[in-house]
């Protein structure tokens, strides 16, 4: 039988400690709906007494959340514990989570006192919260950095006093994985009574270490995991939720731990939480990274294609992603392209593909990542009927204070022909040099360029009509560069007008 983790989110708590990713208390409700649609088996909603703001959030999400706990910080004071209990009052199962520095830094230089001492103020913190709720959580701050014989003391004092949960924190970062596993083994084993409360991990990533640290402590009996959505958390945040519940769940056959957590909802909370708290996720970050399940090497998105567990050992529709990524690079291969073509509906024979191909690498040299329009288009441009008339050459000149000039040269059924021509801008002049070489009466009465939605490398794509002796034709163009562009469109049209006898 398989052992169960609680979860324990801080992330309204710890996590909004984060300079500038303040919360309004409504804000902070829709993120507690969203914790408790997760699973979540705790939720950390404030510091009731650091602010009147914090101790409302308290209130209004424990009336707002039905089943999961809600937990309200203190320090090891009277007055913040009644603060505390009193924003918990309409929670349906409250938590008061309270305790003090247990480190020789701690105890010496910030509290100014003694051990012995500190032991005595932990006990009677623990018992006075007590008083209001039956569920307390004692936290014995610095604990990553507070020596095991004397954690030892203070967490079987603060059991014996009442305490259902203790926290051992690595609140600074500091601890290796080893370290920190050998001392929650250590408390599992030398603790009297230690079985009546849980262990709980509290650990910061300030040496990148927080997930490594929490799976150490759960491996040796730790039973409840501090963790914040996305990771963040004061200076190099928490440990992330789901990087701990996705290691559970993929390494169960070797862990055989649960949590309650509904993995599909992890996507969605985590976009939720990174726009309402404007910390964007940085792309490389695990589970919920934009790259997290992205192939843009053509090798490993042949590997991919053929087998998703050849380079992914999770199911991306497991976090509540729709599919693996394969990014079109110019490091894409034929596969990956014609993958994507197939999802776009597009049919092509090798021939049609070998051509978008070269046309996709061409353009993948310009562009950071190909979208399926820019797909699309390659498309378009490769199943078209041969153009008689052909762009082989385009040179323009153009800027502050100078004259735009364009130089061209055209392929017409096989022979080559420049010209040179100005223009009230480099468009202008562009066409105006077509003009000369096809000798042809055109008025281009409509021309548009779509939007660029994207950014500067975005492809330009254009649309112009034309008239010839009273008749209506249409080009379409597509390049980075939007002079380019415009070429192609007017050339796409002329290639539509009868030939001339």
């Amino acid at each position: 039988m398989s052992d169960r983790l609680y979860i324990f989110d801080t992330t309204l708590r710890d996590g909004e400690q984060v300079p500038g990713c303040q919360l309004n208390t409504v804000e902070k409700i829709e993120v507690a709906k969203t914790l408790q649609d997760l699973g979540v088996d705790v939720i950390e909603a404030g510091f009731p007494i650091s602010s009147p703001g914090d101790f409302e959030s308290v209130v209004e999400i424990s009336k707002a959340v039905t089943w999961p706990t809600i937990c309200a910080l203190t320090r090891a004071v009277e007055k913040d514990i009644d603060v505390a209990a009193e924003s918990l009052k309409y929670a349906k199962k409250g938590r008061i989570h309270t305790g003090i520095g247990t480190s020789d830094f701690h105890i010496f230089h910030k509290l100014h006192s003694n051990p012995d001492a500190i032991i005595e103020r932990a006990v009677a913190a623990v018992k006075y919260a007590k008083k209001y709720v039956e569920d307390v959580e004692f936290y014995a701050e610095d604990a990553g950095r507070t020596e095991n014989e004397y954690l030892a003391k203070v967490v079987e004092a603060v059991i014996k006093a009442g305490a259902t949960v203790v926290n051992i924190p690595d609140t600074t970062g500091y601890t290796l994985p080893n370290e920190f596993g050998d001392k929650i083994k250590f408390l599992m084993e030398n603790v009297n009574g230690v079985h009546n409360a849980i262990l709980s991990t509290h650990c910061h990533n300030d040496l990148g270490m927080a997930t490594a640290n929490t799976i150490a402590g759960i491996m040796n009996g730790a039973r409840q995991a501090e963790v914040t959505i996305n990771g963040i958390g004061e200076r190099a945040g928490n440990t992330s939720l789901e990087e701990i519940v996705m290691i559970l769940k993929s390494r169960y056959a070797v862990l055989n731990i649960d949590t309650g957590i509904n993995t599909k909802k992890i996507y969605g909370a985590s976009r939720m939480v990174s726009t309402l708290m404007n910390m964007p996720v940085q792309p490389n970050k695990a589970i919920v990274g934009r790259n997290a399940f992205a192939h843009s090497s053509g090798i490993h998105q042949d590997g991919v294609l053929k087998n998703r567990e050849n380079y992914e050992i999770m199911d991306p529709t497991d976090v509540g992603i729709n599919e693996s990524g394969i990014l079109l690079t110019a490091r894409s291969g034929r596969a990956a392209l014609q993958h994507r073509l197939e999802l776009l509906g597009f049919e092509v024979d090798k021939e049609k593909l070998d051509k978008i191909y070269e046309d996709f690498i061409n353009l993948a040299d310009k562009k950071k990542d190909i979208r399926d329009d820019d797909i699309a288009l390659l498309v378009g441009d490769a199943t078209r009927k041969e153009r008689r008339i052909k762009l082989n050459y385009l040179q323009v000149v153009s800027g502050k204070d100078l004259k735009p000039m364009a130089t061209i040269r055209l392929d017409i059924s096989g022979e080559k022909f420049d010209a040179t021509s100005s223009g009230n801008g480099p468009v202008d002049a562009a066409i105006k040099a077509v003009k000369q070489i096809i000798h042809r009466q055109v008025i281009i009465e409509e021309f548009l360029v779509q939007a660029i939605t994207r950014g500067s490398d975005d492809i330009g794509k254009v649309h112009m009509q034309v008239v010839y002796e009273d008749n209506i034709f249409h080009g379409f163009g597509a390049h980075t560069d939007i002079i380019t562009a415009s070429v192609e469109a007017f050339l796409d049209a002329i290639n539509k007008l009868p030939v001339a006898e």
